[in-house]
């Protein structure tokens, strides 16, 4: 009898667990989407600066990842 309520509690632990996840991953669907329209929004608004930052961010990384 205790181990078939200590199974069902685990079960119930688990479940709660899984659905935590679920709604973890949601949340970071909704934010990336989120961000992603912003940038968006941001780059059809001020569409020189957004040239100039995604100039400056490919300098970077190209002076920070070269093959040598």
């Amino acid at each position: 009898m205790v181990s078939q309520q200590r199974s069902s509690a685990n079960s119930r632990t688990k479940a709660k667990a899984s659905n935590d996840s679920l709604d973890v991953v949601q949340e970071g669907k909704k934010m990336t989407s989120d961000v992603i329209e912003y940038i968006t929004d941001y780059a059809r608004e001020n569409p020189g600066n957004a040239a100039l930052w995604c100039l400056g961010v490919g300098f970077v990384l190209g002076w920070k990842l070269k093959p040598w």
